[in-house]
């Protein structure tokens, strides 16, 4: 497992060398007020108006949340908005990109401020292992508004062998914290008691005359949110243009 600061400078360097060391509490959060319950911010906003009204505010700070869904579901672009939310609200965000398939102009265009991310690719074999343990790693420093980890590209096979103590633990690491894990991937395989999960569906349109024509013009993604407690059930449809 590789980690590389999606833009280099002097700041993210520090951030870099204070995970290893897990003293990230006395380097840049530090900076950062302490966030209570009763705040409006408590919630992570997903940045998606409609999807935030359903889940009043956003996905659970201090929980394990998934954003599940086949390819071209939206579950990136719900992903992205969400980091995109949160620095610019001035928190710092992590990705754990576990088959190194993030895109910076994607990142880019969805409005995400590079200077605010930790970016931890994968590559090579034990890919999977690696990017768990760096989840926990990140976890454990501390100080991130999103810890998210993309498992989309995982195969489901691999997915389902893993432990689910793994997710108590990571659980047990982020309860009671300013931090949401969120865990991205093409079905639901985690989930904390009081997480919760969207579950994605999507459709997009690909108009042309050939293969080699076709080009993404739009796509339609109905969200469904399921809550282990029914605190929060609903479905948002989402309708983006290219």
């Amino acid at each position: 497992m590789m980690s590389h600061a999606a833009v280099r400078n002097p700041a993210l360097a520090v951030l870099e060398s204070a995970l290893r060391s897990r003293q990230l509490d006395r380097t840049l959060t530090s900076a950062l007020a302490p966030l209570e319950r009763t705040d409006p911010s408590w919630s992570v906003a997903t940045g998606v108006p409609a999807l935030d009204a359903c889940l009043s505010g956003g996905l659970p700070r201090g929980q394990l949340s998934e954003i599940a869904g086949p390819r071209s579901s939206g579950r990136t672009t719900v992903l992205l908005r969400m980091l995109a939310a949160a620095a610019e609200r001035g928190e710092i965000v992590a990705l754990v990109d576990t088959s190194d398939c993030f895109d910076v102009q994607s990142a880019t265009d969805a409005g995400i401020d590079l200077a605010r991310l930790l970016w931890i690719r994968g590559h090579g074999q034990g890919t999977l292992e690696r990017s768990l343990k760096a989840l926990n790693l990140v976890l454990q420093a501390g100080g991130f508004a999103i810890v998210a980890i993309d498992l989309g590209d995982v195969p489901p096979a691999e997915l389902r062998g893993i432990p689910y103590t793994t997710w108590l633990r990571v659980q047990r690491t982020i309860e009671g914290s300013d931090t949401a894990c969120v865990l991205l991937g093409p079905e639901p395989i985690a989930r904390s008691a009081g997480g919760l999960t969207l579950a994605l569906t999507g459709r997009s349109s690909w108009p042309g005359a050939s293969d080699r024509s076709r080009r993404l013009t739009g796509a339609q993604t109905r969200v469904q949110i399921h809550s282990p407690r029914r605190r929060l059930e609903g479905t948002v449809a989402m309708r983006s243009v290219v």
